[in-house]
């Protein structure tokens, strides 16, 4: 009954969306909900082997959309914004099926889409250059930037909508086209956000061309025909650090650019003058938010050691009462994605147990109800020390509790894992929370004072350094990376001079 629920409400919504029913109906891949394991829809993939003709398609939309004035490009991502906002719960619902999102996450990830495209509005008149002072008389530089070309886009399943929009908008106001590559667990998403774009496009106009924003759905040949296409100048991935490393290396192999947003694993200091009510509250919302599926998820818990007892306490009993269930119906917790994730997690306990770690929660749930689909209890694991597991992300709500005495052992833990995404630090001492974010402080690209690593909002750029990626989207001049940089000269004396001084004379 409920998989036939879940299957009309998919139909229900894409029929709003005017998305044909051969988009998403007998196709030869299942795509499936973790709500409860059933099948909502089949796709067909793209072949590898296709994926140039629609690279070329979208090369010749590129060199019109150029042409176009940014403020004009604008109104387009404007427009997209305003069809986003009247279909803001028709997207949430196939994000709350297909990703297994709380409906009121997935409502937030639809309004992060609505939010980049104002800012991306904001954006399409303020693509600057610098006037620059030059050292020859009668001569003019100035820094201009141009657009790129068509811009790849690979998104991951945890959020499958938000990521391909911070990315589009600004590369669209840049005047680039896009080509997306869904993840293979969400392709449904990106059928929903493709029908919208067209919807904007209907409403803005002749002046933007055919092929402006390319789908193609498929598997790791299909994403790997796309990386390693040298008409695709730039490929921003979100993902594992495991495909961001493969990806980034392909793509410098033929000279081109990257933007990289992979894992998180990241820390929380919890010190001793820090307002424990409402750390607490931050530590419940990012550890177990999504199921812990966010790359800015908290992962690891740095607690003073006179704290400790009492919120570990705190914890056990917010950990118990969290509601757990149906992503549709009034709970806070959803299901994991899948098998393998439940498995990962499991193998990560496991090993913890190994290094020493004490487990509280972290069982599966509902599998009478569910017997498909995969929910579990939010794990807490006192640990001894930051050991391998620890040092390893994993996609789940998982949150590895640690102690420590000194401040400065304190930020040496927070630094000490690979990954460098986001990070965070509960403490009314003005001294610490300055040290951490300073140079001597937190490594992370992200860095806040009493809110969560979950803070990062519309406006600031949002990446991270080491195996994050080093990547930036969304924010601040992120734009600059869907461009080139190009230096222009300007003679407008009737002399040549040279550059240095330098003497030329036939």
């Amino acid at each position: 009954m409920l998989a036939n629920a879940l299957d009309q409400t998919i139909h229900t919504v894409f029929s709003a969306l005017n998305v044909p029913s051969n988009a998403y109906q007998n196709g030869a891949h299942a795509v499936r909900s973790p709500i409860d394991g059933s099948t909502l829809a089949n796709v067909n993939y793209l072949p590898a082997a296709e994926v140039g003709q629609h690279i070329a398609a979208s090369q010749t939309a590129f060199e019109a959309w150029r042409k176009v004035p940014a403020p004009r490009r604008g109104e387009l991502v404007r427009i997209l914004g305003e069809v986003l906002r009247e279909h803001k719960a028709d997207l949430a619902q196939v994000v709350t099926l297909e990703a297994g999102k709380i409906t009121q996450e997935a409502l937030g990830e639809v309004q992060e889409m609505i939010d980049i495209c104002d800012f991306a509005v904001g954006l399409s008149r303020q693509l600057y250059g610098l006037t620059i002072a030059s050292e020859r008389p009668g001569h003019h530089m100035r820094e201009t930037w141009h657009p790129v070309g068509p811009v790849g886009i690979i998104s991951a399943f945890n959020f499958p909508v938000a990521v391909w929009s911070w990315n589009a908008a600004l590369a669209l106001v840049c005047g680039n086209s896009i080509v997306w590559k869904p993840s293979e667990k969400t392709p449904l998403t990106a059928i929903a956000c493709q029908a919208l774009f067209e919807k904007a496009v209907a409403r803005f106009g002749s002046d933007a061309p055919a092929n402006l924003s390319t789908l193609i759905i498929g598997d790791r040949d299909t994403g790997e025909a796309l990386v390693n296409d040298a008409r695709v100048p730039l490929v921003s991935a979100t993902g594992s650090t495991r495909m961001g490393r493969e990806v980034g290396t392909k793509v410098a192999a033929r000279f081109g650019r990257s933007i990289l947003e992979l894992g998180g694993n990241n820390a929380m200091i919890l010190a001793p003058s820090a307002d424990v009510e409402l750390a607490t509250r931050a530590i419940l919302f990012s550890a177990v938010g999504t199921a812990g599926q966010r790359c800015t998820t908290l992962r690891r818990l740095i607690v003073h050691k006179d704290l400790k007892a009492q919120v570990l306490e705190r914890l056990k009993k917010s950990y118990q009462s969290v509601s757990i269930g149906n992503p549709t119906e009034n709970h806070l917790v959803g299901p994991l994605v899948d098998a393998a994730s439940f498995n990962m997690m499991q193998d990560a306990l496991t090993q913890a147990r190994s290094e020493g770690g004490t487990v509280f929660g972290g069982e599966r749930q509902l599998a009478d109800t569910y017997p498909d689909a995969y929910y579990v209890a939010p794990a807490l694991v006192e640990m001894p020390a930051q050991s391998d597991v620890v040092k390893h992300e994993t996609f789940a709500p998982i949150l590895y509790v640690m102690e420590y005495e000194h401040f400065e052992d304190a930020l040496r833990l927070n630094n000490e894992v690979p990954q460098g995404l986001s990070s965070c630090i509960f403490t009314t001492d003005m001294r610490e929370a300055e040290i951490f974010q300073s140079a001597t402080g937190s490594d992370c690209g992200i860095a806040n004072v009493n809110i969560g690593p979950s803070g990062a909002e519309i406006g600031g750029a949002f990446g991270g350094e080491k195996e994050t990626g080093g990547g930036r989207e969304s924010g601040s001049d992120a734009w600059r990376a869907y461009m080139r940089r190009q230096t222009n000269t300007i003679n407008y004396s009737d002399a040549l001079p040279l550059a240095q001084g330098i003497k030329f004379d036939l």
